[in-house]
């Protein structure tokens, strides 16, 4: 109503008035908290877990410690210049990553929209025209026609005495925390895609080589045969078996060529490239380096390392402004309106002190019936609340169960890799022993060529276990959301642990 009714005696008591119920306002709708969690102490079970300061052993190789420090670059743990030049050009040329930059500038765009509402809106008018009244509404003095001319300014403010525009804001700064969450969790998962592309491309050229050296030493062992049964030393039939194992073999070669390219494919597309038109890099096995320390995050501090953490506690602080907003909508909504104007019938006259014009006006708007919308719409908003609420604390018990999977994970690798390391060991072995039977002759030439073989076989396994080492070490980097303290990478070689790619992973020309 105009400040100038009988509310207000005078007008003079509008601000104050104003200011008073402003700050007298209060914040209708729920508060935010967390809701209630038993954050373990550990990630497995007594006696597997990761200790504050004391390292849970998963091999003689590596062994995870609680982290220390914030450092995003995680894949750098891995020594390798070029896996770290491939996530450089993979987080600046992803489109992925683009879209979610671009979907966090919205959202903070969205925070200005709302904070506009704590401001009066203010605008210019300016209106030009020509009038004529009828007779009928002016009685029989008919007022001429006349043209008039006016400009000024008007102001509109709501006033936000229960905290709408304040729930607004909390919402609209949730959801922009929700996409920056997000911004970081899409890094954070390109990052790892890169790595583990770059881990299994290098893994198969490597498998490549040994298949080839094997393929090469089966076609040496059909000669071999082919000649000793010639000089009748040697029996038909290890013929025949020296032509089955190298056609086995040689199924072994097309799916690690699938292997490399689907690997290759998987990084142009990461990187923002076609395939046809990105000239893919050859990912060196030799050059890797699996970390011999993995910085792990504690339980405790899980919830603030990881981005889909952050990103679903968001929605939930942005579901619990909305109930707020919905409850406020229940209530009247208070808006004060003022102008200030000059308004002449001649141009000339626009400017005169005697055509100032100006008006100060509140005004009240409440729901009396809305066939229950209002209160649907605070129900389902509450329905939202109690959903985020729950989805929040299956994504932080998902993140454990995560990290619990990708511990246990390293250690069955460890458990693998040593295993096929022995495996390896004894093949070496047994080559020597059947060597040196052959020599003797106390021994056919099968069992030497089928001694080299399994060597061959084991070497092939041992790059099995090692490229899931890799892949579980990335995981559990991941897992614990990729910020953790890097160690000093200009640290001598000696203290890292390369893989053995010795020279005696090579199998001999001959016998």
């Amino acid at each position: 109503m105009p400040c100038g009714g009988n509310l207000f005696r005078n007008w003079r008591w509008c601000p104050a008035a104003v200011a008073m119920l402003g700050i007298g306002g209060c914040a209708v709708g729920p508060t935010f908290h967390r809701p209630p969690l038993a954050v373990p102490a550990h990630y497995r079970p007594a006696g597997e877990h990761v200790r504050g300061e004391q390292p849970a052993p998963m091999s003689d190789r590596q062994h995870a410690a609680a982290a220390r420090g914030e450092h995003g670059s995680w894949w750098r743990l891995f020594r390798s210049p070029q896996l770290d030049g491939l996530v450089r050009q993979a987080l600046a040329d992803n489109h992925d990553v683009a879209a979610a930059q671009a979907a966090l500038s919205r959202a903070r765009e969205l925070v200005t929209v709302g904070a506009a509402g704590r401001y009066p809106q203010i605008g210019l008018n300016a209106a030009t025209g020509r009038q004529k009244y009828g007779a009928e509404f002016l009685g029989p003095d008919v007022f001429p026609p006349f043209s008039f001319i006016g400009a000024g300014v008007g102001v509109d403010y709501l006033l936000d005495y229960l905290g709408r525009t304040r729930r607004t804001i909390q919402e609209s700064r949730a959801l922009e925390q929700y996409q920056r969450s997000e911004l970081e969790a899409t890094r954070l998962e390109l990052t790892g895609e890169v790595a583990a592309q770059f881990v299994t491309a290098a893994t198969a050229r490597e498998q490549i080589r040994a298949v080839r050296d094997l393929l090469a030493q089966d076609r040496r062992n059909v000669a071999l045969v082919s000649g000793a049964v010639a000089a009748g030393s040697e029996p038909r039939l290890d013929v025949l078996t020296a032509q089955t194992e190298l056609a086995g073999d040689e199924t072994l070669l097309p799916p690690l060529y699938q292997k490399l390219t689907t690997a290759r494919h998987a990084l142009a597309v990461l990187l923002g490239q076609a395939p046809a038109a990105w000239h893919s890099p050859e990912p060196a096995w030799s050059e890797l380096t699996l970390p011999h320390q993995v910085p792990v995050s504690l339980p405790s501090r899980l919830l603030q390392r990881r981005p889909d953490i952050r990103a679903a506690e968001a929605q939930l602080r942005a579901a619990t402004a909305a109930v707020g907003i919905a409850t406020a909508n229940l209530y009247p909504q208070i808006t004060l309106s003022g102008s200030l104007s000059q308004e002449a019938l001649r141009p000339q006259h626009l400017f005169d002190a005697s055509s100032l014009a100006w008006s100060l006006i509140g005004g009240l708007t409440a729901p009396l019936f809305e066939g229950g919308k209002l209160q649907a719409q605070r129900r389902a908003a509450l329905d939202v609340l109690h959903e985020r609420a729950d989805l929040y604390q299956q994504v932080v018990i998902a993140a454990f169960g995560q990290v619990a999977d990708a511990l246990d994970g390293l250690r069955h690798d460890a458990e693998l890799r040593t295993a096929q390391a022995r495996a390896l060991e004894l093949s070496r072995h047994r080559l020597t022993l059947e060597r040196e039977s052959y020599r003797a002759g106390n021994s056919g030439l099968l069992p030497v060529l089928d001694a080299q073989r399994q060597r061959a076989r084991a070497e092939l396994g041992l790059l099995g276990a090692e490229e899931r080492q890799y892949l579980d070490t990335i995981r559990l980097l991941l897992a614990a959301g990729g910020r953790v303290g890097l160690p000093d990478l200009s640290a001598a070689a000696s203290t890292a642990v390369k893989s053995p790619k010795d020279s005696g992973r090579r199998p001999s020309p001959g016998l």
